[in-house]
């Protein structure tokens, strides 16, 4: 996966884990991984395993559906490197996916948004970081893994002022940066000491080192969780790092941006990613049902012959 696909870290980790968890599964409690033999990870066997992800573990389809994934995978790589198994494998590369509902994308409002940066305590340098990721994750609207391992060296912070990013597949993408931004990473900057030469992560949590997604996340939700006071509907909203994201295609869109250069922004492989966000416009929306009149208001020319004695009169001599 790592040489001859390119995957990255983060999806070796997905597959390791989804195999992990289907060996346990298929060991039993009193078995052992070590004593498994490849007939074990037979049909019935991941079919009562993916079951138990939704039964016992309580996943989402979509996670489901995930495992499954690399489980193909795997028997995808046993066909090519072992075919006398190619019987077995194609049996389980027969195991469909399972229809997953999707769920309407959550983002935030600019003035939603306002309120959660404006409750940050910034008199700490804990709340001076968290108030720069937040508004970085929405200046840039990069995934919380590109923001995660951005480093001093990735960012430009002299007129223009940008960042580079290494997203999805290796790709590199240059993002523009607000001036009020730089101007937030030169303090931060300074702060920590960073200088913009050096390969030093820019984030770290309270143990000095590296922040990761799951901290940025927790870092998210308690923010949500003090804004709630300024905005009781967040409190019934499901807000996560990528939800931030979401939120600046909107902001854009609904800026003028077209969607090409938005879904260059994003980093989107395709322009058809980035048309979900105008179905979610919901100003877009109410524009367009303002400018149709509703179905159930009486017209005044609809009828009008009804009153026309001269018509009506024509009508029944006809």
């Amino acid at each position: 996966m790592p040489h001859q696909r390119a995957c990255s870290v983060n999806t070796i980790r997905s597959y390791r884990d989804s195999l992990k968890l289907l060996l346990q599964f298929a060991a039993g409690k009193r078995g052992r991984v070590s004593e498994l033999s490849l007939a074990a990870l037979s049909v019935p066997t991941i079919a009562a395993f993916l079951d138990s992800l939704e039964e016992r573990r309580h996943n989402a389809a979509t996670t489901r559906n995930a495992r499954l994934a690399a489980i193909h995978s795997f028997f995808e790589y046993l066909c090519r490197e072992h075919p006398e198994h190619l019987q077995q494998a194609q049996r389980v590369l027969s195991i469909p996916f399972k229809r997953s509902a999707h769920r309407v994308i959550e983002y935030l409002e600019a003035d939603e948004l306002r309120a959660v940066l404006q409750l940050i305590n910034q008199d700490t340098a804990a709340g001076r970081r968290d108030y720069l990721l937040l508004t970085l994750m929405f200046n840039t609207g990069a995934r919380v893994q590109e923001i995660v391992s951005l480093k001093a060296s990735d960012f430009r912070l002299v007129p223009p002022p940008s960042v580079t990013f290494f997203g999805k597949g290796g790709k590199q993408r240059i993002c523009p940066l607000w001036p009020e931004t730089a101007r937030l990473l030169k303090r931060y900057f300074d702060e920590c000491g960073l200088q913009p030469h050096e390969w030093q992560p820019l984030f770290r949590n309270q143990h000095g080192t590296a922040l990761t997604r799951f901290g940025a996340r927790l870092i998210l939700q308690r923010c949500i969780q003090r804004a709630v006071t300024l905005c009781p509907a967040l409190k019934s909203r499901r807000i996560h790092p990528h939800s931030l994201r979401h939120s600046t295609a909107i902001y854009l869109l609904k800026s003028g941006v077209d969607l090409s250069t938005i879904a260059h922004w994003l980093g989107h492989a395709s322009i058809y990613t980035t048309h979900k966000y105008v179905s979610i416009d919901l100003d877009a929306k109410r524009a367009a049902i303002a400018k149709a009149k509703p179905i159930t208001t009486k017209s005044s020319r609809s009828s009008t012959w009804k009153t026309n004695e001269e018509l009506l009169q024509w009508l029944e001599s006809i």
